[in-house]
């Protein structure tokens, strides 16, 4: 199989890369394993939420310019900050096209209600989430926060007493209720179906629409806002926007527990949008090992497709970290599992010595979620201490950042992304 690209990894930063490289005519394939990190996101985008002090960011790029100085081995330090807005930029139109339905900028982040009634700097977020600018207050005083009976994954009057500690918030009148739903009785009988997903595709197909619509409005009791759990649209906000039309309130979602509607909603459109450009998916496969030519990769196989080389002129490495086993760890080492490409992490990390991957504190950063692999200013990989021509980078399997500490997984993901596409389509 013979194609311009070979992507491993059907992420954020997978999915990104291959739309920008289809657009442009090339002929690209992701090797997808399965569920990607973004089925398990809040739906929101962070470019830099924090920096390595701890310190929170609101002007972006004043502070991209901060953390290059702290943390040189950084994708940002890498690319430089003015690529870094750039791009960032560019995934803003990227989404916009896609009717992604984000609001935010990259000049300033703001703030969005997270799960528990806590506010969290970010960059991007649904226009369906509650979010604030600064320290203005919510626009709107009275607010319902309701949730759906027996399901555990939300929980309504922990989010509405958090909520009101909030300065933005303080001025707000906060209950909390449940929805009375009888049809999802047949879930509730088995715990472990009673989740998002399966609350989403029985409210949007078998329920009564008009009969929800009533329910939410009375619920509210004269609300003028009412926050509910993200279970309402299963593959995109259409649904939750003809709920907003209907019931004439500011209807609000949050994201639960994983698994995240917000976050799959995305996925789905930008697959979508992937493969009607012409690219193709291989569901359900994994890169296991990788051929080269010299300081080229010739060919990589797969778990499905053993006896057949996927051969391409460029190959992007975009198998996340951990979670999607795009890294591996064994007792005396972490290694990338497909082209066994050299491993960084923050100071003091050493990929072969297992008692630098952790700090004592357990609520301290981790050293081994720095680790990735090496990669130059055209994200391209380092294997046994020389980079290779075409193989290149992107997303949360490079070194040298902590993405949950700095809060800046998405923006790393799209920002290198997009910076591939433009090194492969310049060559």
């Amino acid at each position: 199989m013979n194609f311009d690209v070979a992507i491993i990894g059907g992420g954020l930063a997978g999915l990104t890369c291959g739309i920008a490289l289809q657009q442009q005519g090339k002929h690209c394939v992701i090797i997808n394993n399965g569920q990607a990190a973004m089925d398990f996101a809040s739906g929101s985008f962070d470019l830099l939420s924090r920096l390595p002090d701890g310190s929170a960011v609101e002007n972006l790029p004043e502070n991209l310019t901060a953390l290059c100085n702290a943390l040189p081995a950084h994708p940002y330090s890498l690319l430089g900050a003015e690529q870094v807005i750039s791009k960032a930029q560019a995934f803003e139109d990227l989404a916009q096209s896609l009717n992604l339905h984000l609001v935010g900028s990259s000049e300033k982040n703001h703030w969005r209600v997270a799960g528990l009634g806590s506010l969290r700097g970010t960059w991007l977020s649904p226009n369906s989430v509650p979010t604030v600018e600064g320290n203005e207050p919510f626009p709107h005083k009275r607010i319902a926060v309701l949730g759906i009976e027996g399901y555990h994954d939300f929980q309504p009057q922990l989010l509405a007493a958090n909520l009101v500690l909030n300065a933005q918030f303080t001025h707000c009148e906060v209950t909390s209720g449940f929805l009375n739903i009888p049809q999802l009785d047949e879930l509730r009988q088995n715990a472990r179906e009673f989740r998002s997903v399966n609350i989403a595709q029985l409210l949007e197909h078998k329920l009564a629409f008009d009969e929800l619509v009533k329910e939410i409005v009375d619920s509210a009791q004269g609300a003028e806002a009412v926050f509910l759990p993200a279970c309402f649209g299963l593959e995109n906000q259409e649904f939750m926007t003809a709920l907003r039309q209907a019931t004439k309130l500011a209807l609000f979602e949050l994201p639960t527990l994983p698994p995240s509607l917000l976050g799959m909603r995305q996925r789905i459109q930008l697959r979508r949008r992937f493969e009607s450009l012409g690219g193709l998916m291989m569901n359900g496969d994994s890169a296991v090992k990788a051929h080269f030519d010299g300081d080229r990769v010739r060919c990589i196989m797969t778990r499905l497709h053993n006896d057949e080389e996927i051969v391409a002129d460029n190959f992007v490495l975009a198998s996340g970290s951990f979670f999607s086993k795009g890294l591996m760890s064994e007792f005396n080492r972490i290694f990338e599992p497909v082209f066994y490409a050299d491993i960084t992490g923050v100071a003091g990390f050493d990929e072969k010595d297992r008692f630098t991957w952790t700090d004592n504190r357990f609520s301290n950063p981790q050293p081994y979620q720095s680790a990735g692999v090496v990669i130059n200013a055209h994200c391209q990989v380092q294997k046994s201490g020389q980079f290779l021509k075409n193989l290149y980078a992107v997303g949360n399997v490079i070194g040298g950042f902590n993405a949950l500490e700095l809060g800046c997984g998405s923006g790393v993901a799209v920002v290198t992304a997009l910076t591939v596409a433009d090194e492969i389509l310049a060559k």
